[in-house]
Formats: C-alpha cells, structure tokens, sequence
C-alpha cells in the first residue's frame, strides 16, 4: 500500500474539505505517518475517516475531528502541551511539530510504551508519554497552553483545568452516544476563569476515565 499517497489523500479529501486551513496543521497531518500508531492489522484502514480501536479499548480520533481540534487549539511555536489519552501517540506527534514540548499521558502502559518507542523512531525529541490516571493531567510539566483530550468525555475533572496556563485552551468531545453526535468544545482559560465554546457536532467513543460519577439519590 502506498501509504504515503494514503496520507495525501486523507489530507485533500477528509481535512482540506472541512474547513482546516491552518497551514501548520495540515503540515502536520502530512508529514506524521498515521500508519505506525496503528495495529499492523490495520494500517491498510489508518486513513479511513473513522475512529480506529488501537487496543485495550482505545481509540485514535477521526482525523477530521482531530484536526478540527487542534486548529482550534491553535497551538504556538512556543507552547507547552498535554495529549490526554494518548495512546499510541499519534496526536503527540501531530503536536510536536507544532509546539515547543509535548506530554501525552495514558493509564494503558503498554500502549505509553509503545508509543515512546514510536515517537523515539520518528526523531522526534520535543514529545514524550508517560503512564498515569487521564484525570490527573501531568502536573510536572504544567501549566500547559494547549490541552487536548483524545475522546469523548461526560465530565472534565477539575485538575486539568487546574493544569491549564492563563490564555490556554482545551479542546475534545462532550457527550454523544448511539442516537447522537456529541459536540466538540473548546475551554480557555481568561483572567482565571474558564470559558466555553462548541465548536462542530462531532462523534467519537467515550473515555471511560471522563464518564460523570453518578449522583447521590435519596
């Protein structure tokens, strides 16, 4: 398989197409070779428009959800940023040609090591996973100007806020089930305060660290 034409072509016809025009994301999404973070069985499907099962129940967004995501997140030459839920580090990588120092953290360790093996692989030495509980962000590196969480979630723990720098964004997918989209959001952090915008519908599976704690009930 022609893997590189694959990429092209997921570039021109799943990104381009859906109003992703920031040059460094797109450069990204070109260079990056989807096909390494992916099981071997199923690098002939790495660039479908899909959300692809990376083992033990994780999942690599669909890149045009992905890349809409990070477009939003707008990230900088000079920032830092965290990849929640990780995985293999396909989202890591994607950031590290984006921003100054890239953290992915994930609670499946074979995946993280995984993953630092296939950034190692890359060159790339601006990025690194570590293993960890999602909602616990990674305090050590923080506060982080970009924050991008690999899933959809329920609720958004309080401690990644925490974690994000004073004009930083956090991007990812809320809500969405069998019957509907969930929508992808976008979190800034102004004066102190924390902020809110939907950006698209988007579906995606749910991160089973984010899912809301039921309530109590008399």
């Amino acid at each position: 398989m022609d893997y590189a034409l694959a990429r092209l072509n997921m570039v021109e016809s799943q990104i381009r197409t859906n109003k992703v025009t920031d040059p460094a994301v797109i450069e990204a999404f070109e260079s990056v070779p989807r096909e390494l973070f992916v099981p071997k069985g199923k690098r002939g499907i790495a660039y479908a428009d899909e959300a692809l099962e990376i083992g033990s129940g994780r999942y690599m967004l669909e890149p045009m959800v992905l890349a809409r995501l990070l477009q939003a997140a707008m990230p900088a030459a000079s920032d830092v940023a965290l990849d929640v839920a990780c995985g293999t580090g396909y989202a890591t990588a994607l950031l590290s040609r984006m921003a100054s120092t890239v953290v992915g953290v994930d609670d499946i360790d074979e995946l993280v090591e995984q993953g630092n093996g296939l950034l190692s692989g890359q060159e790339i030495d601006n990025a690194a996973l570590v293993a960890g509980p999602l909602t616990a962000g990674y305090r050590k590196q923080a506060p982080y100007n970009v924050i991008l969480v690999n899933g959809a979630v329920e609720e958004l723990s309080d401690e990644l806020f925490a974690q994000l720098a004073e004009g930083g964004r956090l991007v990812t997918v809320e809500g969405g089930s069998a019957v509907g989209p969930g929508l992808a959001v976008l979190y800034e952090k102004l004066a102190g305060r924390i902020g809110r915008r939907i950006l698209f519908d988007a579906g995606t599976p749910m991160l089973a660290g984010f899912r809301r704690q039921p309530g109590f009930v008399f």
